[in-house]
C-alpha cells in the first residue's frame, strides 16, 4: 500500500484509525498474556454516547457571528471527539468516562481571516482556544489549563484543507493547516510530487500539527524533518496576521519561522505553510540488515549519517524489538536476546537508488552487517501503519502499552538507552508489573540520533497513575544524561517541566514575552509548552 492510498478517516474518540482495518487478539495471544500476569480490566470501556456534558459557560452568539451557525457545534459527540489526544493516558481516561478536558464548543472556521476574527472574539469573551488539526498529540498538547477562563473553544481547522498553490519551478507547495497528511500526499501525487513526510500518526495527523510540533517522519534521513521542509507560513493571532518566509533563506535577523515551528499553538494558529516538495521517486526499495548487537548497528548507522551515503530511510531495532513479531501481539512478552535488525530504504531514479544502495551496502557490510534482502524491509514498510491498531485490543486485554522518545549526541547514545531502560524497568517492576522495554533508532543526524522506546506490561488498577510514575522516572533519566526531553512528539503539558529545565528560566521568560505580544490575554493553549502562570515548575 502506498502511503497516499490510506484513507482520510474520522477516528472513534478512543479507537485508532479506519474501522475496516481494526484488529483483534487471537485466543492464543490472550492465553499467553494471562501467563504473564495480564488480566482484562474489571470495567468495560464506557459507552461515550450515554455521557452528557454541561452546557457552555459563555455566550456563543459572537462566535456564531464569525463562523456561521452551521460551523459551531456544542453536541456531546463533537466535544468528546475533540477531547485530549492519543496518548495511552488520554485513551484510558476516555475509556473511564473522564471528560474533564472536553471543550465547551467546537468551531470550524473556513478561512484565515475567520481564524483571526475568531481569536479576537475569544479574547473579548475570555475564552481559551485550543488549535485542533489532526488531534494526534501524545503529550497533552490538547488539554489546556482552563483556570481563569470562561470556557474552552476547540478551533478545528478541518475546513482549511486545500493545496493553495504549487510552484513546480521552485518545487514548493502551499498547504492549508487542516489538510490531512494522506490527502496532501494524494493531491501532490496527482502533480507528480511528494512531500515525503510519513510519521506513524500519518492516518490521523494534519499539516498544521506537523508544523506546530516539529514532526519527523520515517523518511527523515532523505527528506528531513517537517520543520526543515517549511519555507514560509501564515500565523493567525488575536492581534492579527504574521506572515513569515519571503525567501528560502535570509540574513534579515533571526529566522522567526523557527520560533513558530514547534510552538504548539501557544503563539498563534498556523493556517498554512509553504513547503519544499520533490518529484515522486521512480523507484523505492527497502531491505534489512542483521547486526550482532545494538552497539554495532548504531556504529554502522553513525558511519552512514556522518560520511554517507545516506539512505532515505535508516533505522535500527534493538535485540528485544527485533525478536518480536508484531503480527503476533502475544510475542511481546516472549522477546529474548538476539541480533538487531536495521532497515534501509532508498528512493529516487533507478540509477540513483542502485548507486546509493550499493555504496551504503559496502559501508554496512564493512561494519559487520549481514544482508537479509528485501523481505524484512518491505515487511516493515507495509506493516508500519498497522502497528497503532494493535494498541486498542492490547488495552482491552489489560496490557499497558505506551511509547516515548528522546534524542542525544552519538557519544551519549548508549548511556541514554541504558538509563531510560533501567528507569522504566525499575519504576514498573516496583509496582508489581515488570515490563518489556523496546528501543529503536529512527532518525539520524551527523551529530546524533533519536531513541524511541516502546513499553508493555500488565495494567494495575490505576493504569494512568502507573504510567505517570514510569514516565516521570524516564523523564528524570533523560534529563540526567543531558538529552532532549523530546525529539518529535512535542512538549505539550507532559514534558513542560523537563522543557523548562532543559532551556532554563531566561529562555522561558523570553517565550512568555513573545506570547504577551502576540496573545496578550493568554488565550492560546494556556499551560501548553510552558506554564501559563508566573512559575516555571510543573503543576
Amino acid at each position: 500500500m502506498n502511503e497516499s492510498d490510506l484513507p482520510v478517516t474520522d477516528f472513534h474518540p478512543y479507537r485508532w484509525g479506519d474501522p475496516a482495518r481494526r484488529t483483534t487478539l487471537p485466543a492464543a495471544a490472550t492465553e499467553t498474556l494471562a501467563a504473564f500476569g495480564v488480566k482484562a480490566p474489571a470495567e468495560e470501556p464506557v459507552d461515550l454516547a450515554e455521557l452528557t456534558l454541561p452546557e457552555p459557560g459563555f455566550d456563543l452568539a459572537p462566535i456564531t457571528g464569525v463562523v456561521g451557525a452551521g460551523q459551531l457545534r456544542t453536541d456531546a459527540a463533537t466535544r468528546i471527539g475533540h477531547t485530549r489526544g492519543w496518548s495511552t493516558p488520554d485513551l484510558l481516561r476516555l475509556r473511564a468516562g473522564d471528560l474533564t478536558d472536553a471543550p465547551d464548543a467546537v468551531a470550524y472556521p473556513g478561512s484565515h481571516d475567520e481564524v483571526v476574527a475568531l481569536l479576537a472574539c475569544c479574547e473579548r469573551l475570555g475564552v481559551a482556544v485550543v488549535p485542533y488539526s489532526g488531534g494526534t498529540s501524545v503529550v497533552g498538547g490538547l488539554a489546556p489549563d482552563r483556570a481563569g477562563f470562561a470556557g474552552v473553544l476547540a478551533l478545528d481547522l478541518g475546513r482549511l484543507d486545500a493545496v493553495l498553490a504549487v510552484d513546480t519551478v521552485s518545487r514548493t507547495a502551499t498547504l492549508q493547516a487542516g489538510l490531512r497528511g494522506s490527502e496532501a500526499e494524494r493531491l501532490l501525487r496527482e502533480q507528480g510530487l511528494t512531500l515525503g513526510h510519513f510519521p506513524q500518526s500519518y492516518e490521523g495527523a494534519s499539516i498544521g500539527g506537523y508544523a506546530a510540533a516539529r514532526s519527523a517522519g520515517q523518511s527523515s534521513a532523505g527528506y528531513g524533518r517537517f520543520d526543515e521542509m517549511v519555507v514560509a507560513l501564515e500565523l493567525a493571532t488575536p492581534r492579527g496576521t504574521v506572515s513569515m518566509g519571503t525567501a528560502p533563506k535570509s540574513a534579515a535577523g533571526p529566522d522567526l519561522r523557527q520560533l513558530v515551528l514547534g510552538s504548539e499553538g501557544t503563539l498563534g494558529v498556523i493556517t498554512s505553510v509553504t513547503v519544499r516538495v520533490r518529484p515522486l521517486p521512480a523507484e523505492r526499495v527497502f531491505e534489512g540488515w542483521q547486526f550482532d548487537s545494538f552497539e554495532a548497528g548504531a556504529a554502522a548507522l553513525r558511519r552512514l549519517a556522518q560520511d554517507g551515503p545516506l539512505p532515505t530511510v535508516l533505522r535500527l531495532s534493538d535485540e528485544a524489538e527485533t525478536s518480536i513479531n508484531l503480527a503476533d501481539p502475544a510475542a511481546m512478552f516472549a522477546g529474548g536476546p538476539g541480533g538487531c535488525l536495521a532497515v534501509t530504504g532508498y528512493e529516487g531514479s533507478a540509477a540513483e537508488v542502485a548507486a546509493r544502495r550499493a555504496a551504503a551496502s559496502e559501508v554496512l557490510a564493512a561494519a559487520g552487517g549481514q544482508p537479509l534482502g528485501e523481505e524484512p524491509g518491505e515487511s516493515w514498510r507495509h506493516g508500519r501503519f498497522k502497528a497503532p491498531y494493535l494498541r486498542d485490543p492490547l488495552l482491552d486485554a489489560g496490557v499497558l502499552i505506551e511509547t516515548l522518545e528522546t534524542v542525544t549526541f552519538w557519544s551519549k547514545l548508549s548511556e541514554l538507552r541504558a538509563a531510560v531502560t533501567t528507569a522504566l524497568t525499575d519504576a514498573l517492576t516496583a509496582q508489581g508489573t515488570p515490563p518489556l522495554v523496546l528501543c529503536h533508532i529512527s532518525h539520524v543526524y551527523e551529530t546524533g540520533a533519536s531513541l524511541y522506546f516502546s513499553v508493555a506490561c500488565a495494567q494495575t488498577e490505576d493504569p494512568v497513575a502507573q504510567w505517570q510514575q514510569a514516565k516521570a522516572a524516564a523523564n528524570r533519566a533523560i534529563r540526567a544524561t543531558g538529552a532532549a526531553i523530546t525529539h518529535h512528539h512535542g512538549v505539550g503539558t507532559d514534558h513542560r517541566a523537563g522543557y523548562a529545565e532543559e532551556v532554563g528560566p531566561l529562555a522561558i521568560e523570553a517565550l512568555r514575552a513573545v506570547k504577551r505580544v502576540l496573545d496578550p490575554a493568554g488565550i492560546l493553549n494556556p499551560g501548553v509548552l510552558f506554564e501559563s502562570g508566573s512559575s516555571e515548575g510543573d503543576h
